[in-house]
């Protein structure tokens, strides 16, 4: 953009009641704004992706979903292990190993009882209380959501 262009634009503000002034030309644009209100002026302004839009009609079904997921697990009985992070639920440290806990099994507080990858990490998720394994609730290799039941100790 031209520097003549700019002080034409910068004399306008200073004439007029506009405290801001945007002018795009092509991938060019110039922010000009009175009482320093933008420090960096001359950076570039980028608008904000249209997928944002998109992503606010899907905000029902998830509220809904996560509704449903809490009426469920408030539904099961005994103490309820959640998983601590966002990945994949794994019941044996390897294919074709014994699963970590089977239903009907006691644990006491600090048996592995599964694995949930995360970022290619392996995080061995350890019993909190003692008792019997009640239910699993996920099936190997299913991903997991952060706080979605895993098992349940009674």
């Amino acid at each position: 953009m031209d520097i003549r262009k700019i002080k034409k634009l910068i004399e306008l503000l200073e004439e007029s009641d506009i405290g801001e002034l945007e002018i795009k030309e092509g991938e060019e644009s110039v922010r000009i704004s009175r009482n320093g209100v933008f420090a960096n002026a001359h950076a570039p302004v980028y608008a904000p992706a249209p997928v944002a839009a998109a992503a606010a009609p899907a905000a029902a079904p998830t509220a809904a979903a996560t509704e449903e997921k809490k009426e469920a697990s408030q539904s099961l009985s005994g103490h309820i292990i959640r998983s601590p992070m966002v990945g994949t639920y794994y019941s044996s440290p390897s294919p074709g190993s014994p699963a970590f806990v089977q239903i009907g099994q006691h644990v006491k507080p600090g048996d592995v009882i599964c694995i949930v990858e995360a970022m290619k990490m392996m995080n061995q998720i350890e019993a909190d209380k003692a008792g019997v394994v009640e239910a699993i609730l996920v099936v190997d290799g299913e991903p997991l959501e952060f706080d979605q039941p895993m098992i349940t100790i009674v």
